[in-house]
């Protein structure tokens, strides 16, 4: 079991700040994250929100511009931060608000930070530019860049007192963020292509004619672009319904930011599923209205009920 240790210690004006920007820079660059992460009490919010100013910063050294020798210094360097943190050796009124705030979240949740530096060990793979044979390696990856954010999460989330199966909910947490990061993959794949990545498995690219990649709106010529985005949706609902099996194992407001922000993904899943051309023709995302309908139903448990039938099916 997992357990939450909130404080109602009032946090000091230094920390409040720097919980404020790390709010600031999710509401601003990660809109569906946000949209989650709304529905947590203020405390859990708060910590999340540090979660995601600090990866996001892990995440632009590896999109931005720099060179990749620089990237490579700016990634060690962010990581001596993180020991840093890890050691207790931030002090409240330090300068970064994103390590001060990140550093008040893992002296109050039992947060794992070692996912953090798999984190910076995901980016450093994109920095090298490496590419994937096997669905086995793309995982590998995925569980760097969003396994462990799941795991992570999970740490200010905790576990439901007695819930039945919580030993698993770190496997279930990966596993959904494995779901997401697949489902990002497919979104992005033209706009990942201009920038000279290509993550999808090459096997799979080679089985349905899309190994020349994807450089334009429209599919290489020959292939069966539909064939491999369809096989790659399966591979994803396949995730979401092994991830979704954390759900129960949650208090219920931690449960309905999951179920939020993973239903907007699984959302994206049914269009792209639906017009597997549209990533290539543009991002693919959904209107604020159906984010809120999306919000709505974890809130009202629907999904945690629909996935707790499930495991009494199976178990009777």
């Amino acid at each position: 079991m997992i357990r939450t240790v909130e404080s109602h210690t009032p946090a000091s004006a230094p920390v409040l700040a720097a919980y404020s920007y790390c709010e600031a820079v999710t509401g601003q660059q990660a809109r569906n994250f946000a949209y989650g992460i709304r529905l947590l009490p203020t405390p859990k919010r708060r910590a999340m929100s540090a979660l995601y100013a600090f990866s996001r910063r892990v995440d632009d050294i590896g999109d931005g511009p720099l060179a990749d020798d620089v990237k490579v210094t700016r990634l060690e360097d962010t990581r001596a931060l993180l020991t840093r943190i890890r050691e207790g050796a931030v002090d409240e009124d330090d300068t970064d608000p994103v390590a001060v705030a990140l550093a008040h979240g893992a002296g109050h949740f039992p947060i794992p930070l070692g996912g953090l530096d798999e984190l910076i060990d995901g980016v450093q793979m994109d920095v090298r530019g490496e590419t994937y044979e096997t669905w086995d390696d793309l995982k590998a990856y995925c569980r760097c860049v969003a396994g462990a954010i799941g795991r992570l999460s999970l740490g200010v989330f905790g576990t439901e007192p007695g819930a039945r199966g919580a030993e698993r909910a770190s496997e279930y947490a990966d596993t959904l963020g494995l779901a997401l990061q697949l489902t990002n993959i497919l979104r992005d794949v033209r706009e990942d292509a201009a920038g000279g990545r290509t993550y999808l498995p090459a096997d799979d690219l080679a089985k349905f004619g899309c190994s020349a990649g994807f450089a334009g709106p429209t599919p290489p010529e020959g292939s069966d672009f539909t064939g491999l985005v369809h096989y790659e949706v399966r591979r994803a609902r396949a995730l979401f319904a092994e991830g979704y099996r954390l759900l129960p194992l949650l208090d219920r407001r931690s449960g309905a930011c999951v179920a939020a922000m993973a239903g907007i993904y699984r959302r994206l899943l049914d269009r792209i599923e639906r017009d597997p051309g549209a990533v290539l023709r543009g991002r693919v995302s959904l209107p604020g209205h159906e984010k809120a309908y999306v919000a709505v139903r974890g809130l009202s448990g629907l999904d945690t009920r629909h996935v707790t039938r499930r495991a009494v099916r199976r178990r009777a």
